[in-house]
């Protein structure tokens, strides 16, 4: 069993967007330092976050190495290649053999022989049951599924091997049980079933991974003829070849022939089947119900390995129209494989009302009104991220509405702290925010009123608190940044910086009262002039005695004041 699972996650790659999370069907992620990695104990390896993942970061476990490591052994190697294969290559299938061949596989078979028997079996089972459920054990992701997430339901699946398991048994009966059996198809669930399969299938590799090792071995296959001789081993297979398309199972079930009672449904994607089984209660029905059930849309031909643009409509087509129905299908299959789908043991959350709500708390939730279950950090609902948290596989910052208060929350320290005043305004002139220093400067003996309202200053009109509202008016109809400096209101002098924040809609302002600092440095200047002016006769007695022009002296250090005068100035305004 290969230790590493089957999807992994580079971390360096991984951009917290949460998407794998949003999309995974059963919520088998992890985030962990802001980075999503799989929880291998309950992924059903759907490849939904491979898919989905913007970044590229989820990535499939590659098993080429395996694979060409059983060829190098010199041990006859057989391919069991999923029927989906026609709508991935365009190669014919005497060519497509001869590609495998020229890989270095000893005989190429199709899959869809497997999936004849498994076929066969379910029509007998069928005909012999008065009532009840069936699930297909075709889809490794579906079983999984049961297995974990539905275990009610693990009983009622046909107890018998997938078609790739059913093929892989066949292979061996007819060329010994020393030869080695190599899945190719589109699925990633079909590595866990190699992992699983008890020798049956030794490794799956997917369409992506023979695509590159293709074009890395052999390149231009356009060289490569097709042979005449080849064939698919021991036989081409018929209507099992319906098996990858949404309600191919059931087709090939319905050609092989069921009593009229019996109910066959086709069913896609885990969400749906979650819906379907919603409530069931299997001993209730009255007739035979059998269920072909599928991880992916429209079927395995959109597999999350399918290594191919074609549009499913196409793909559908392409599968049907190479159709070959038998003229006579068995009425007994001729190989089973039983095996037992017993319920895998996942770890569940039961956590208490308490338990809940205190972690609720810590992300902001106080009340019900709290919970926006709005989706974004990809539960769905704030309650499923609180167990997440609880389970330690979520982390606080996963909340968008939380991480926005606590930005806010700094934001409006910050404002708060800052003793300049500081104002936003709206293009309706209105205070949006304003600080406890704007509210001091302008409110005078309204102070204490607004302080003590929750809301401060907002919604107050701006023009109603200051003289200078028609800074903000420019600025919302130019979008332009002013700087006034020394600006006189009245007996006051402010130095004002006010600025855009969203263009023509909210335009903010820091606002200094620089009056004292002015009225102290003209009275500093002025006494620096009078000391200089008390002095200027003793300067003048000493300069008469040294041989100084008088005049020369006087017009020096009364240079001296006034450049004193002049750099105080230029000093505060910087």
């Amino acid at each position: 069993m290969n230790s590493q699972h089957p999807v992994y996650t580079l971390v360096n790659e991984c951009r917290d967007c949460y998407k794998c999370v949003r999309e995974c069907p059963v919520k088998a992620i992890k985030i962990e330092n802001d980075h999503a990695s799989v929880i291998p104990e309950k992924c059903i390896s759907c490849g939904t976050c491979v898919k989905v993942c913007p970044a590229n970061a989820k990535c499939v476990r590659g098993d080429l190495e395996k694979v060409k490591n059983l060829l190098l052994a010199q041990k006859d190697v057989y391919v069991s290649l999923a029927p989906s294969w026609r709508s991935v290559f365009e190669n014919s299938a005497q060519k497509m053999i001869a590609i495998l061949k020229r890989l270095g596989f000893k005989e190429v078979s199709e899959t869809a022989i497997g999936a004849q028997e498994v076929s066969i079996h379910d029509a007998e089972v069928l005909n012999n049951m008065e009532k009840g459920l069936l699930i297909s054990s075709a889809c490794p992701v579906i079983v999984d599924y049961i297995r974990l997430y539905q275990p009610q339901y693990a009983k009622y699946i046909t107890p018998i091997g997938s078609p790739a398991k059913t093929h892989a048994r066949m292979l061996k009966n007819l060329y010994g049980n020393d030869i080695s059996v190599v899945f190719i198809g589109p699925c990633i669930g079909k590595k866990n079933e190699a992992d699983e399969a008890d020798g049956l299938i030794d490794v799956s590799i997917t369409f992506e991974e023979l695509k590159i090792w293709i074009a890395d071995q052999i390149g231009d296959i356009s060289e490569i003829k097709k042979e005449s001789h080849f064939e698919f081993v021991p036989y081409s297979a018929h209507e099992g070849t319906l098996y990858p398309i949404n309600g191919g199972m059931n087709e090939t079930i319905k050609k092989i022939g069921v009593k009229p009672q019996v109910q066959l449904m086709e069913i896609c994607t885990i969400p749906a089947f979650e819906r379907a089984l919603e409530n069931l209660d299997p001993e209730k029905l009255s007739v035979p119900v059998f269920v072909e059930a599928l991880a992916c849309e429209s079927g395995c031909i959109t597999g999350p390995c399918i290594a191919s643009n074609n549009p499913s409509i196409s793909s559908i087509s392409d599968v049907m129209y190479k159709v070959k129905v038998r003229d006579e299908i068995p009425k007994k299959a001729q190989l089973v494989v039983e095996c037992d789908y017993t319920p895998k043991e996942v770890i569940s959350s039961n956590y208490t009302i308490e338990e809940i709500t205190a972690t609720l708390k810590k992300i902001g939730k106080h009340t019900i009104d709290d919970e926006l279950n709005c989706g974004g950090c990809g539960y769905s609902s704030c309650r499923e991220l609180a167990v997440a948290l609880l389970d330690g596989v979520a982390e606080p910052s996963m909340c968008v509405s939380y991480m926005r208060k606590i930005a806010m929350r700094k934001a409006a320290a910050m404002l708060r702290c800052m003793p300049a005043a500081i104002v936003m305004v709206d293009n309706k002139m209105n205070i949006i925010e304003a600080n406890d220093s704007f509210m001091k400067m302008f409110t005078g003996e309204m102070y204490e009123i607004f302080k003590s309202r929750p809301d401060g200053l907002t919604g107050a009109a701006i023009d109603r608190i200051v003289e200078f509202s028609d800074i903000f008016r420019t600025i919302l109809k130019t979008g332009k940044d002013l700087h006034k400096e020394h600006y006189a209101v009245k007996d006051r002098l402010y130095d004002i910086s006010a600025f855009t924040i969203e263009e023509n809609e909210i335009v903010g302002a820091i606002i200094t009262d620089v009056t004292q600092t002015e009225t102290n440095r003209e009275k500093i200047s002025e006494k620096a002039k009078e000391v200089i002016s008390k002095n200027i006769s003793i300067v003048q007695e000493i300069a008469c005695l040294l041989g100084e022009h008088m005049v020369e002296t006087e017009t020096l250090l009364n240079s001296i004041a006034n450049d004193y005068d002049d750099k105080s100035e230029d000093g505060d305004s910087q």
